[in-house]
């Protein structure tokens, strides 16, 4: 299975995308270059590239709102069935189109900690 990261992909597929980063990147910067590879395709755009057609989708921030809602069924349903690895694969493609839409708001991973660390 490929998991809610970037690289050249096909954003007619129901494959989420594949990564293209480094896999030495260690765990804790995970989501931060996942952010900055995120805010790459919305600045360039990249043909071809399914997080660049999310910021250019005909539906506009609806697409990632729908895909949100979507991926968030899917991962209710996963933990309803005890299923670890079909709630954990959800619950990445849940947080890949939340950074994206992070992006589309001009937010980011550093306004998401600061919001954790304020609540706890």
């Amino acid at each position: 299975m490929s998991g809610p990261t970037e690289g050249d992909e096909d954003p007619q597929s129901d494959e989420e995308p594949q990564s293209d980063e480094d896999p030495d990147v260690p765990s804790e910067a995970v989501l931060d270059e996942l952010f900055a590879t995120i805010e790459s395709r919305q600045e360039e755009l990249p043909e071809g590239s399914y997080t660049a057609s999310l910021f250019s989708h005909e539906k506009g921030e609806n697409a990632v709102l729908e895909k949100i809602g979507e991926e968030t069924t899917e991962a209710i349903l996963a933990a309803k069935d005890d299923d670890r690895e079909e709630l954990t694969y959800e619950s990445a493609d849940l947080v890949y189109h939340l950074l994206v839409l992070f992006a589309m708001k001009d937010l980011d991973v550093d306004d998401l900690r600061e919001e954790l660390r304020d609540r706890f």
